[in-house]
């Protein structure tokens, strides 16, 4: 039997909270120690399923891994079991984590071969990995696609080389794997319409620590200068900028008072404005974030007076993951918003759960919605639900921790993959939250 969170909303929450490290960062940043045969620590390290089986995976490939304390971890590449990636071992465990596509680029750098299953994990729609093997093409690898266990096998029979290339779309994995690639290939690759989000830029800068020559980090147009072999380094990672939106709009949600430390305020982008624009007010002090206690928000309109849209962009962009947060935090405004969810199909599936709640919503097509807030004239309603996928189960915990009564929400290993302790954390705050 699965579990499930059972929440007794409409408590006011008071105090402080600390994200815990980027999810989407882990995924790359772990896979970088493959690069090296030198010691890599790394810091702040989110404890979750994804990332912990991530960790796990490498161990299995050979790499000597010391868990210093549950957010340090020490890692040595020295003895990698190429012969390892053929078994069904491996292909039973990469295939049920998303981020085991994140080992193959370092694989190609260093060893010239690598093995991807196909990509596991929730329900957002389909991910393409397409831009990945097609940038790794151009660097000289070859590739073969095995129906019968659905497994692509990459080799690189002379070597990678740098070359330059215009990506289809800017993909944040992708970028990030063809980074890992190029680092050690001849020559120089040049990456147009890279992904630019704090991930990369943090990957890039990791790896420059390591000795790797890259430029324009933090733009859309990356030069990588290929060099021989790369050494060891000391890595802390961001805090988790989803996890941060997600807090900003519990408290608005839950009219709290709510202090976000250590947040990391610099690498934000847009984020705290995307907030504003729904009526939030929010300091940031220094590297923390203050959200007063609120008992009403009012939705900007556009300067001409039309209604506001939210969408998603790649960086500096608004992010996907936090469109989810936007809109359940709308319910209970004053005014109304369109959200419209561009880049992926059907995550916005969760809305007929909110309805069931009593919010106001009309769910035009898989990709839009309009949000008619409720101005705090009645609460949501406790229900009984089940969480589609991460960034949609704290949306709905969010809705759940605001409404009157008792709501369930079950599948909450969706939650997990993706938030640490969250139930530990919130009750820390005056949350009714359990796990049963």
């Amino acid at each position: 039997m699965s579990s499930a969170f059972e929440v007794r909303g409409g408590n006011r929450l008071k105090g402080d909270i600390v994200p815990q490290g980027a999810k989407n960062e882990a995924l790359q940043i772990i896979s970088a120690v493959l690069l090296t045969p030198e010691k890599v620590i790394i810091s702040n390290i989110p404890d979750i399923l994804d990332v912990n089986l991530l960790i796990e995976l490498l161990a299995d490939i050979g790499v000597a891994v010391n868990r210093v304390s549950r957010d340090t971890c020490e890692f040595t590449a020295a003895n990698i079991d190429m012969a390892y990636l053929q078994s069904a071992e491996f292909k039973k465990k990469s295939g049920r984590l998303r981020g085991s596509v994140m080992i193959a680029g370092p694989l190609l750098a260093r060893y010239g071969k690598a093995y991807i299953p196909k990509p596991g994990g929730d329900k957002i729609g389909r991910r393409r990995l397409d831009t990945h093997i097609i940038g790794f093409e151009k660097l000289g690898v070859q590739f073969v696609y095995d129906t019968d266990d659905n497994f692509f096998r990459l080799e690189a029979a002379d070597g990678l080389k740098g070359t330059y290339m215009l990506l289809d779309e800017p993909s944040v994995t992708g970028t990030a794997n063809i980074i890992m690639a190029a680092v050690m290939a001849k020559g120089t690759t040049t990456i147009y319409n890279a992904a630019c989000e704090p991930y990369i830029q943090q990957l890039c800068k990791m790896l420059n620590s390591m000795g790797a020559n890259i430029s324009g980090v933090g733009s859309n147009l990356i030069t990588i200068e290929g060099v021989t072999s790369l050494k060891g380094c000391s890595h802390a990672m961001l805090p988790d900028m989803i996890e941060i939106g997600s807090f900003i709009g519990l408290a608005a949600m839950t009219q709290s008072e709510i202090t976000i430390r250590n947040a990391g305020v610099e690498h934000l982008g847009i984020i705290p404005e995307k907030f504003r624009q729904l009526g939030i007010h929010l300091e940031l002090r220094g590297n923390d974030i203050y959200v007063p206690a609120q008992d009403s928000y009012e939705i900007q309109t556009f300067l001409d007076g039309s209604i506001l849209t939210m969408y998603d962009h790649p960086w500096p962009g608004f992010t996907p993951d936090l469109l989810s947060i936007v809109l359940v935090v709308a319910t209970q405004a004053k005014g109304s918003v369109m959200i419209h969810q561009k880049m992926f199909e059907s995550r916005l599936f969760f809305v007929d759960k909110l309805i069931d709640m009593g919010a106001q919503i009309v769910l035009c097509d898989p990709h839009r919605a309009v949000v008619i807030g409720l101005g705090r004239e009645h609460a949501l309603r406790g229900i009984t639900m089940s969480s589609p996928d991460i960034r949609a189960g704290v949306a709905l915990l969010i809705a759940a921790l605001s409404a009157e009564g008792k709501s369930t929400i079950q599948n909450i290993e969706q939650i997990d993959r993706g938030y640490q302790y969250i139930d530990e954390r919130l009750r820390r705050l005056g949350a009714d939250i359990k796990r049963v």
